[in-house]
């Protein structure tokens, strides 16, 4: 499976913004999707995963309550909603996904290339 996400931007603290991730392949229903993400001179941490069907979702501590993960199998698409972000919350966003995964915890064998969220003061 290829992924494409997007969505990314500049934004002020305490707004939101939509990324989304973007499959090919017929066999997306199949597969658990995730995000993570990457600060600068940070290691890649777990952000949200999403089960295959949709009615199952994890998160990270530290985003728990403000983002939102969700899919939508008809178009092959993962959405993460961000909320309320905070100057923390700047980094690389990646999607990721594995069909061979649970989400407690998730690993991914497959990733997109990034989309750059920056959050300001």
């Amino acid at each position: 499976v290829q992924l494409q996400a997007s969505g990314g931007g500049v934004v002020q603290a305490g707004g939101s913004l939509r990324l989304s991730c973007a499959a090919s392949g017929r066999t997306f229903s199949s597969y658990a999707m995730g995000w993570f993400r990457q600060a600068p001179g940070k290691e890649r941490e777990f952000v949200a995963a999403i089960n295959w069907s949709g009615d199952n979702t994890n998160y990270a501590y530290s985003v728990k309550g403000r983002f939102s993960i969700s899919r939508d199998n008809a178009k092959n698409t993962v959405y993460l909603q961000m909320n309320s972000l905070k100057p923390e919350d700047t980094a690389v966003y990646y999607c990721a996904a594995d069909r061979d995964s649970g989400i407690y915890p998730f690993s991914a064998k497959y990733w997109g290339q990034g989309t750059k969220v920056t959050v300001s003061s």
